[in-house]
């Protein structure tokens, strides 16, 4: 037996609690008879019930009420104590109305009257699947806690990560600026070692950083409907009654390049937030994809949209902060993993919300999208000719690598460690040629000294240090405003490889 649109149940495996053959055998006939595949084991002893348990796993138990020596009640209770969720159904000959709520409190899942025996396939076929639903939901639940802590720990190994990189930037810088400074061999020797530690050093930090991020899993080509399909069978097991489910065709098949695994993980980890906020009331859960035109290119818009509860303005603002969440069991983490996927495919997640009309999350990913890079080991770069180079950066170490390993280039370095200072220095010193400003820096966002700049009268190339898939954005920047975004920590080839080209297009202007 299997409701329209319901996975089958299979083979089940049914204990019968009845002292009367032939009842069993006429119940297990009017199993059969519906099409439910099943197989029987009766016991009719307290003692043959606890060594039915403990030897084998059963789908449902059908229970008559009375036994010489023995109750359904007392049957119901040994079941409870050894399994609280599997299916207990009261099959009996008689069985009044306070017995039956009573049986009900107590723990059943139905009650049949032996006269009408033919609700027993519905009932049994309820209880399998609201059981199954029951513990996959569970499982679902535990496991994304488990993966959320697992998240957690993961930050922390990025943070660590990261700082360790900044502390080891010097060693990979000094050594060349050593051999650069001196011919004595026995300096040569020390400036070696010292770079080899701190290869070896950062080579460490990378391998941590790579394993937190899951850059080592393998990249695939990913079929959005074929995802589609996967998700929903995830959820299928975990949806209340009061929760729809719609999965809206798409017009065409596209890919994403990604690991399936995280693409995955991170839709199921939206709409189980959107499941979370129709508990009460119920509704529909609706994921879709389309090609859109976004952010100045063609991108994958996928949406996960619910009719839930909605959230105000200081909840949407806090959405993305570690260790923020709702929910009394959440960790806060979820939805961190799921910007750090998108962030990581150079894409962006929207969020759309209103309390009491539901809340649609959007990502735009871009179509086969692959993240290139080049090594630059080798190059040589051109020497400066003492133009003078703005440097805004609050890191004081890395402040001021850069404004020696620029000086040594022949560059003028100008440093400042907040934009406010920035401001002050130019306005005594003059306007540069080229500004190099880190993304977060302090007194001054960095797009509002850029605005400011360009309001004194700065219409030179500007360089930012962050992340190159999360570029400075504001609609009051020029399009060209940015000639370049280096990833922290810094590789100085890609400085100067950078410089070179910023100062050369604008003498070429």
């Amino acid at each position: 037996m299997q409701a329209n649109g319901a996975p089958p149940l299979g083979p089940l495996n049914v204990l019968m609690v009845e002292d009367c053959s032939e009842d069993a055998e006429l119940l297990g006939e009017q199993l059969l008879e519906s099409g439910l595949q099943a197989r029987f084991h009766r016991v009719d002893s307290e003692r043959a019930l606890r060594e039915a348990l403990m030897r084998e796993r059963f789908d449902v138990v059908l229970s008559d009420l009375s036994l010489p020596g023995f109750s359904g009640m007392e049957a119901l209770r040994i079941l409870r104590e050894h399994d609280a969720e599997l299916p207990f159904i009261f099959v009996s000959g008689t069985i009044g109305e306070e017995t039956a709520v009573d049986a009900l409190h107590r723990g059943a899942n139905d009650y049949v009257l032996k006269q009408n025996p033919a609700r027993l396939p519905n009932a049994v076929a309820r209880a399998v699947r609201e059981a199954r639903n029951a513990r996959e939901r569970e499982r679902a639940e535990k496991e994304l806690m488990r993966s959320q802590r697992l998240d957690c720990l993961a930050m922390l190994a990025a943070g660590l990560s990261h700082d360790l990189r900044n502390v080891l930037q010097p060693l990979l810088i000094v050594p060349d600026l050593l051999n650069s400074y001196s011919d004595d061999p026995n300096i040569h020797r020390l400036s070696t070692l010292i770079a080899e530690s701190g290869r070896r050093g950062h080579e460490m930090a990378e391998s941590m950083l790579a394993f937190v991020r899951g850059t080592r899993r393998a990249s695939e080509d990913v079929s959005v409907a074929q995802l589609f399909q996967a998700v929903q069978l995830l959820l299928q097991g975990t949806l209340p009654r009061n929760v729809t489910l719609v999965c809206e065709p798409l017009e065409e098949d596209v890919f994403v390049h990604c690991n399936y695994v995280e693409f995955q993980q991170c839709l199921v980890n939206l709409a189980l937030n959107g499941v979370q906020a129709m508990k009460e009331r119920g509704g529909e859960l609706r994921l879709s994809a389309r090609r859109a035109v976004l952010d100045g290119g063609e991108r994958l818009c996928i949406r996960v949209s619910d009719t839930g509860c909605g959230m105000d303005a200081h909840t949407r603002s806090q959405l993305f902060t570690p260790f923020f969440t709702t929910k009394p069991e959440g960790t806060g983490l979820g939805l961190l993993s799921c910007r750090r996927f998108v962030d990581a495919l150079q894409g962006r997640i929207v969020v759309e919300s209103e309390v009491g009309q539901g809340t649609t999350f959007e990502l735009h990913l871009p179509l086969r999208g692959v993240v290139e890079g080049g090594d630059a080991a080798g190059e040589r770069f051109a020497v400066g000719n003492g133009q003078r180079i703005l440097l805004v950066d609050g890191d004081g170490t890395r402040l001021s690598l850069l404004a020696n390993v620029l000086d040594s280039q022949g560059y003028e370095p100008l440093i400042a460690v907040d934009g406010a200072a920035a401001l002050r220095l130019l306005a005594r010193e003059g306007m540069p040629a080229l500004a190099i400003i880190d993304s977060d820096i302090l007194m001054l966002s960095a797009v509002s000294l850029l605005l400011a700049l360009r309001d004194a009268g700065f219409n030179g190339p500007v360089i930012t240090l962050g992340d190159p898939a999360d570029p400075l954005r504001h609609d009051a920047l020029p399009s060209d405003a940015v000639a370049a975004v280096l990833s922290k920590p810094l590789q100085m080839s890609a400085v100067f490889r950078a410089v070179e080209q910023a100062l050369g297009a604008k003498e070429l202007v």
